[in-house]
């Protein structure tokens, strides 16, 4: 209920604080580098990482020091990890799906998804949101064979410095409301051996860990993502859910 009734209320003001935000803050490039390859030694493991620009690594010049190259290079330590990234900035949930529709099939053992931060800016509503979920879920596990779907909550946006206020509080909520309906999915969806795994990351929003236009994850952030979703990863695999 808060969340219509502040859209509402705050609309002159949201509007014109999303526009200035559009505005001023600096749109980065997406990072160069490879994505897609084969590294390591050991257990094979095939990895999909998905979604939108915080995927695709922007914050960062090289994929080496984005999320898809440090987790990799986590992972390579103890498993012949082969991968592939399919992101793009600007992908809602909805938009996610239909690249991933669209690519060559695969077969992946874990696939890493990061989307949410569009929906939240898109004002995606609710119903979307889930049933979008609902349909990605079902394209992984049924299509692509995914033994773990591990969807990234969407950062606490509350947070981002690059947002003012009432525009960071008012994203932030919806940010939160549409995390906890992924998790409620991650905790209700099993496809017989396969799953969806809720992955939240505390992410420290400190200067240092952030990209320079205030909004999108630095290298250390996105080193702290891949060790996080790496060691998620690990503890799957030892307990032979993947």
């Amino acid at each position: 209920m808060l969340y219509p009734l502040s859209t509402l209320a705050l609309a002159p003001v949201l509007v014109g604080q999303g526009r200035y935000v559009r505005r001023v803050t600096p749109r980065l490039p997406e990072p160069e580098g490879e994505r897609q390859g084969t590294l390591g030694e050991g257990p094979e493991l095939r990895l999909l990482i998905l979604g939108d620009s915080a995927a695709a690594g922007v914050g960062v010049s090289n994929q080496q020091d984005a999320l898809a190259g440090q987790l990799v290079g986590e992972l390579a330590r103890d498993h012949c990890v082969t991968w592939s990234l399919l992101a793009e900035t600007g992908r809602k949930a909805a938009d996610v799906l239909v690249a991933l529709k669209a690519a060559p099939k695969a077969h992946y053992d874990v696939v890493l998804v990061s989307v949410g931060v569009n929906d939240v800016t898109g004002r995606t509503s609710t119903g979307q949101w889930l049933s979008v979920l609902h349909e990605l879920s079902d394209c992984l596990v049924d299509s692509m064979g995914a033994t773990r779907v591990l969807f990234t909550a969407i950062p606490p946006m509350h947070l981002f410095p690059a947002l003012p206020q009432p525009l960071r509080w008012y994203l932030g909520m919806r940010a939160r409301q549409l995390n906890g309906l992924m998790e409620n999915l991650c905790n209700s969806r099993v496809f017989g051996e396969n799953g969806l795994e809720y992955l939240s990351v505390s992410f420290p929003l400190e200067p240092g860990f952030m990209a320079s236009d205030g909004f999108h994850p630095g290298r250390d952030a996105y080193r702290v993502w891949a060790e996080h979703s790496a060691a998620t990863i690990r503890r799957l695999a030892q307990n032979q859910r993947i």
